[in-house]
């Protein structure tokens, strides 16, 4: 009897056409898609003669939230070469600005079972780690046939998604049975993968409370805010995504705050001519980043109401520069974005209702008064022009902040354990060092 898989399968052959058009679609605004195609069907030019770590890592926030532990693994594993593998153009590009030359770099191939056997063929992995809510069935067989541990790492599994895997709850039972270990970020986490079929699993916390804010970039902060002006009073809007920028603006119409600033940042890049276009239609005088000067003497015109944030990898001076900070991806049903980040730079928070993908680090963060979450736009605006006009309120947020950051690090060590249990590579590194 032929079995879910294998339907499965024959729905990604099917869907092949569409994938290429998809890529096509995506081209016109963001060309690096059609770059390095060979490596989406498992052929690769980069090679190591170093046994090899592989860590995959989706985008932009998987590959920052894998700082602290890959700084651990170097000094842990020194003799081994560590692969990234991601998934869109912009994750490819933070793991270059990060981690340079230093690592091996390549797109995850699409999960065809001919593309996924010549990537662990070529590659030779002796350890895979999948960054968060990363199941590709045939990439999780072809693993398990091959003996090749497979760590699903800051694992995270929201009420909706389990659902949707519950439709294919074979399918989904199997392949999370076949990973060596599940470390999720929470035990809500835990109990959702749990159900699901998921084994050997332990509860590590959040990678991304580790991550520690670049001294460039915090300098950097300093200097936009200069530029920003030293006596303006800055609201970032930070990973925006379609349909808030345009909520926010009507929004920030009844705001009272003299010489306010806003600085909006939009979660793609491909998005930012479409940002740009929206505040010329507004009548909002702005000015782009890219187009700012680096010096502070370069400050921004008293009568420019708002600055579009085109560049990459500054958000965390972004947020150093802010009073006070909205994540994006939550006034719509996105799920919400990662607000760790802006905490850890000790910007205070907002956000919107919709925060189903960083359900426990929200509910933390309100609770650690680091956050305020609100209904919609109109709350958002009475908050914002509560906390503005009271700069004891706010500098209390920015005090909760730093607390609400400190009491949950440590996820790295806890997931540098699991992955020493794994007995392959702990016996293999031992004997290398």
């Amino acid at each position: 009897m032929l079995g879910t898989k294998f339907f499965y399968t024959l729905a990604l052959w099917l869907l092949l056409p569409y994938i290429f058009l998809r890529m096509l679609w995506r081209a016109r605004k963001q060309p690096e898609y059609l770059r390095h195609i060979g490596e989406r069907f498992g052929f690769y030019s980069a090679s190591s003669d170093k046994p090899v770590i592989w860590l995959h890592a989706v985008s932009v926030g998987e590959t920052r939230a894998t700082q602290s532990l890959v700084t651990r693994l170097r000094k842990t594993y020194p003799h081994h070469q560590i692969l990234f593998t991601h998934t869109t153009p912009t994750g490819r590009a933070t793991g270059e600005q990060l981690y340079g030359d230093s690592v091996l770099r390549a797109y995850l191939p699409y999960d065809y079972p001919f593309a996924v056997n010549r990537f662990l063929r070529h590659f030779q992995p002796q350890l895979g780690i999948l960054m968060e809510t990363e199941i590709w069935f045939n990439l999780i067989q072809a693993c398990h046939s091959t003996g090749t541990p497979l760590l699903l790492l800051n694992a995270r599994m929201s009420e909706k998604s389990a659902r949707n895997y519950a439709r294919f709850a074979r399918l989904t039972r199997d392949a999370l049975g076949k990973l060596a270990a599940v470390a999720a970020q929470t035990a809500d986490d835990a109990a959702r993968l749990t159900s699901l079929g998921a084994q050997n699993v332990l509860v590590t916390g959040n990678l991304k409370f580790d991550i520690e804010p670049p001294p460039a970039m915090l300098q950097l902060g300093g200097q936009l805010r200069e530029q920003f002006g030293a006596e303006r009073k800055v609201f970032l809007a930070a990973s925006t995504r379609e349909g808030e920028e345009l909520l926010l603006l009507d929004a920030l119409k009844n705001i009272r705050v003299p010489g306010l600033l806003l600085v909006i940042v939009p979660r793609h890049p491909q998005r930012f001519g479409e940002v740009a276009q929206l505040l010329e239609q507004r009548g909002i005088p702005f000015l782009r980043r890219s187009k700012m000067g680096e010096s502070q003497d370069c400050t921004v015109p008293a009568e420019i109401q708002a600055v579009l944030g085109d560049s990459m990898g500054e958000m965390f001076a972004y947020y150093a520069a802010a009073d006070l900070a909205f994540i994006g991806g939550s006034l719509l049903p996105y799920g919400g974005q990662n607000l760790i980040e802006a905490c850890t730079a000790g910007a205070p928070v907002l956000v919107g209702p919709h925060t189903h993908n960083f359900a426990e680090a929200t509910r933390l963060a309100v609770s650690a008064g680091a956050a305020v979450q609100v209904r919609d736009t109109g709350e958002l605006i009475v908050k914002l022009q509560y906390l503005l006009d009271n700069p004891d309120a706010l500098s209390g947020m920015r005090r909760q902040c730093a607390g609400f950051v400190e009491n949950n690090r440590g996820a790295t060590d806890k997931s540098l354990q699991a992955i020493m249990s794994l007995a392959t590579i702990k016996s293999d590194i031992s004997q290398g060092l």
